[in-house]
């Protein structure tokens, strides 16, 4: 049940495992008419110890490396079309996804989104995939 408070983490498209123990559990991946498609989710460490969030997630990109932590280095993989998207970015370069995550607390779960140009309204289907985690095949609605 999607709400004011962020997306509808009652569903689980895909959980993503890695990066030193964190999880990112994937519930939505949800075209809108603007021509976008926003994935959201919660990055979780069920871990007992504090973790660091991988610089890898930041991107390598001068532009989104101002921007500090993020989820730039996200990617989607279009099997079908043999096409990859990155995450959109505003008029200033700055990458359109959560930013400011460097730590994640033992126990923590932190609600987490990523913007991206919509694949064709045919692909149903794209691989999702985050630097130092394992990739997972998501739906998109």
């Amino acid at each position: 049940m999607a709400g004011e408070n962020g997306p509808d983490t009652g569903k689980t498209l895909a959980t993503l495992n890695g990066a030193g123990g964190l999880e990112l559990v994937i519930h939505t991946a949800a075209r809108d008419r603007g021509g976008f498609l926003t994935v959201t989710g919660t990055l979780k460490n069920p871990t007992s110890e504090t973790l660091d969030a991988p610089l890898e997630w930041n991107g390598e990109e001068l532009q989104v490396k101002k921007t500090g932590p993020s989820f730039a280095g996200a990617t989607l993989i279009d099997k079908t079309d043999k096409k990859r998207y990155y995450v959109l970015r505003d008029t200033e370069g700055y990458p359109l996804t959560t930013t400011g995550v460097t730590t994640v607390k033992a126990g923590e779960s932190i609600i987490v989104f990523i913007q991206f140009p919509a694949p064709p309204a045919t692909t149903t289907q794209v691989e999702f995939q985050l630097p130092k985690m394992s990739p997972a095949t998501i739906e998109i609605s």
